[in-house]
């Protein structure tokens, strides 16, 4: 215990120190760690935003205006112009605008959100491959239709950081944005277009460290508005960067994702390893890095089974991977990506439905029956050319060339009945047929700007 003159000159020194202490030294305040992800530049990974400047960044929101203005050909010419099995283009031999985005993420004290919108044909492709909405009433599709990403939640100061979010965020599932300003390629392959681009739940994103994040969901389903049956979706991210050239990303999921069947549960893991093997910003080639994600899924009950099926309870799984090599050229002005991909799907239970009369993943195609037993595999290859004078504006030129083991894609004839969609394409049209093959080549023009 202290003696009484022991506290008063322990005293007297704490009221000297106070009273003379200098006036224009601001106390410094406590020590935080490092934040996430933020030791090294991660611009060259796949899937993530290259940009270091935020010119309307403010104290409560930093504004956001992305853009993707595209013109595709499909060598095929399709009558009706329509591009099938994409989710990064839909139509051909015409410049639409894919995605206008206006919105940002707003921050004070703790509390945070971020908002996007979702206009152009986005905001019709994303919308119909999802069959949530026919479960039920108020038209889920319609509601979410121009929302790309809504959340709303709070960060926690422990560690490098908890945030807590809850609304639409993007999942990164199969490793690609849903933005392709920040993919090194434009037609992802099929690992990335047949996996979620969105969830509609909550999300806890968990920094123990500045290289390690964990980020479980409890969410509606797989890429849903609402929920296919009564089971949640449950699943898991862990992303790594342990170095500036190497990063690791694994997900998992289970949820009951097939309307009307409760007792089909869906599996489904997607791993990542990105390494950038090559940085000499002042030689003619800048840059470079390879990707690779592998994905392994299946369902299992409801009249399916993972493996060793039969013909009363076929095997349903998913096995696809994609890689891909990217180089920089130029101090990073040009971008040189190639690289493609496979997915076996038997089933068929996570390929697109094709727009054939209007069909959608809640009304499928009479000509593309999607069912335990029947096949589909395929493979893709892609090109792809990146002229970035800015890191707000890329121009791109890409050629993709895909095939599948039955007829899938548009071919000269189109999907489209020539009267227009007669509202039920559950069923056949006399006299009519979807012209369909199984290859199609595409060429690609696209100007993305962010800021």
């Amino acid at each position: 215990m202290l003696s009484r003159n022991r506290l008063l000159a322990l005293m007297l020194s704490l009221f000297a120190r106070v009273a003379w202490a200098d006036p224009a030294v601001e106390p410094q305040p406590p020590a935080h760690a490092p934040e996430p992800f933020a030791f090294a530049d991660f611009g060259w990974l796949n899937g993530s935003s290259r940009q270091t400047e935020f010119p309307m960044d403010g104290p409560v929101i930093t504004p956001t205006f992305t853009i993707e203005t595209e013109y595709a050909y499909e060598f095929s010419n399709p009558v009706d112009h329509t591009v099938v099995g994409s989710t990064a283009i839909g139509r051909s031999n015409e410049v639409q605008i894919e995605h206008l985005g206006v919105g940002g993420d707003f921050h004070w004290k703790g509390a945070r959100g971020r908002f996007m919108t979702q206009l152009g044909t986005y905001a019709t492709m994303t919308p119909r491959n999802d069959a949530s909405p026919s479960r039920g009433q108020w038209d889920l599709s319609d509601a979410y239709r121009y929302i790309t990403e809504g959340y709303g939640g709070y960060h926690f100061d422990v560690d490098s950081g908890i945030n807590v979010d809850a609304g639409i965020f993007l999942s990164y599932v199969g490793l690609c944005s849903y933005y392709n300003y920040e993919n090194w390629t434009d037609q992802a392959s099929y690992v990335s277009s047949n996996t979620p681009w969105f969830f509609n739940g909550i999300r806890i994103q968990w920094f123990p460290t500045d290289k390690l994040k964990i980020e479980p969901w409890i969410i509606n389903g797989w890429q849903s508005y609402g929920m296919f049956n009564e089971m949640p979706g449950l699943g898991l991210q862990i992303a790594y960067r342990p170095t500036s050239w190497l990063a690791m990303v694994g997900s998992t999921y289970v949820g009951k994702d097939t309307l009307g069947n409760a007792p089909r549960t869906r599996l489904h893991t997607d791993d990542s390893i990105l390494v950038k093997y090559w940085e000499k910003g002042d030689s003619f080639l800048s840059r470079g890095a390879l990707s690779l994600t592998v994905d392994l899924g299946c369902e299992t009950g409801g009249g399916t089974t993972c493996v060793s099926g039969d013909a009363k309870t076929p095997a349903q799984y998913f096995a696809g991977a994609m890689l891909y090599n990217r180089w920089w050229f130029w101090q990073h002005k040009l971008g040189l990506t190639f690289g493609g991909g496979f997915m076996v799907n038997p089933g068929r239970y996570l390929v697109l439905t094709p727009p054939i009369d209007g069909a959608t993943a809640a009304v499928n195609s009479a000509y593309f029956p999607q069912g335990p037993g029947l096949d589909f595999r395929a493979w893709d290859m892609t090109y792809t050319l990146d002229y970035m004078p800015s890191q707000f504006v890329t121009f791109r030129a890409e050629y993709t060339h895909r095939y599948a083991n039955v007829p899938y894609f548009a071919g000269h004839g189109g999907v489209t009945p020539p009267l227009g969609n007669d509202g039920h394409p559950e069923n056949k049209i006399p006299n009519w047929a979807p012209d369909l093959q199984n290859a199609e080549d595409r060429l690609m023009f696209a100007i993305f700007v962010r800021i």
